[in-house]
């Protein structure tokens, strides 16, 4: 590893402390680097709040230094006044003479605007160092910006014989079967901490009543999102409980509450496609779809995912409702205390 890669690879090991804080924004981490040594450093804590090149600059004890040192960041400098002053600007404020960038920033308020303001003021630039890594750190990010809607995740649990559910109907009382164990559950918690919206269908709201939160883990509840054509889900069901924001996706003129949205949509239209095109409209960056098998069904014959996490349990139904199948090998494998947890990449 050259000595680049080696404080770029810090940057990362910075920038992932802010996932599930700093959302819409990229997760970025800085290093300041004197005579092959760390003087400063810092990241994006929370969305709103100083950027990692503010932190890294504060961070440094003796600013005399930062003229003969070399910056570090996994993303381009940003060079547009947003809710906190450009970072260009404040390199070369400084007068920091070198600056180490992991991957451009595609975002068209930046896009290579940062790279040129810095070389403007004579600061010399290297662009692309460990980029596929800083790539993939800010997959939601550049998803969005590239694709123009969210970084799509699917998530469902299913038995060792290929099962999601019993077969239940909607008057039905019976409750959901708890296919993954305590730390599975534990886990998918934390997931949603760290994505901005969870999407599931009717079917899944009128049989299961989920709250869709957070709450076996420390962390911020994601925006809640269901499908209802006709508003048939009980008005005392969980989503209706204004707790944390939530929409509403139907074809019914309803009032809007407080945490409780109802947007229309035209349903002769494909469905998805409407749901994704006004999350980015909000700009929404990451969608959890946690869905039974028609809904997870219909993004994966659509091609809308990027990535699908999957538990296998020890259990078996003989019958029921068939688990999506992902025509393609999964990345990483994982235990969870018994359960088996399977990551996908879709194949481009």
């Amino acid at each position: 590893m050259s000595t680049q890669e080696k404080y770029m690879k810090r940057c990362l090991e910075l920038a992932v402390k802010g996932l599930g804080h700093v959302a819409p924004n990229p997760m970025v981490g800085c290093v300041i680097v004197y005579e092959d040594e760390i003087i400063g450093e810092g990241y994006h804590e929370q969305y709103g709040q100083a950027h990692a090149e503010v932190n890294a600059i504060n961070s440094v004890k003796n600013k005399d230094l930062l003229k003969k040192s070399t910056l570090y960041v996994n993303l381009e400098p940003c060079s547009h006044f947003g809710k906190t002053p450009p970072c260009a600007d404040l390199i070369t404020e400084h007068k920091i003479p070198y600056v180490v960038i992991g991957s451009m920033d595609t975002n068209s308020l930046v896009s290579g605007r940062g790279i040129e303001k810095l070389a403007k003021a004579g600061i010399e630039v290297k662009v692309g160092i460990l980029e596929e890594a800083c790539k993939k750190l800010n997959k939601r990010f550049f998803t969005f910006h590239e694709k123009k809607r969210p970084y799509i995740i699917l998530k469902w649990a299913q038995t060792a014989d290929g099962f999601i559910d019993v077969k239940r109907k909607e008057e039905s009382t019976s409750k959901p079967i708890q296919i993954s164990n305590s730390d599975s559950k534990k886990l998918l918690h934390l997931w949603r901490s760290q994505e901005q919206a969870i999407v599931i269908g009717t079917n899944t709201a009128l049989l299961d009543n989920p709250q869709l939160t957070v709450r076996e883990v420390d962390g911020k509840n994601p925006l809640r999102i269901t499908v209802d054509k006709w508003l048939r889900i009980p008005r005392d069901f969980h989503l209706f409980d204004q707790s944390t924001p939530t929409i509403i996706f139907t074809s019914v003129e309803e009032p809007s509450k407080s945490n409780l949205e109802y947007i229309k949509i035209d349903f002769e239209k494909p469905v998805i496609p409407e749901i994704l095109d006004e999350l980015y409209k909000r700009n929404i960056h990451s969608l959890m779809v946690e869905g039974g098998e028609l809904f997870l069904n219909s993004f994966i014959d659509e091609g809308l995912w990027d990535a699908a996490r999957v538990f296998i349990s020890e259990k078996e139904l003989g019958k029921g409702v068939s688990a999506p199948i992902l025509k393609q090998n999964p990345v990483v494998r994982e235990n969870i205390s018994g359960d088996k947890l399977l990551f996908y990449l879709k194949e481009s």
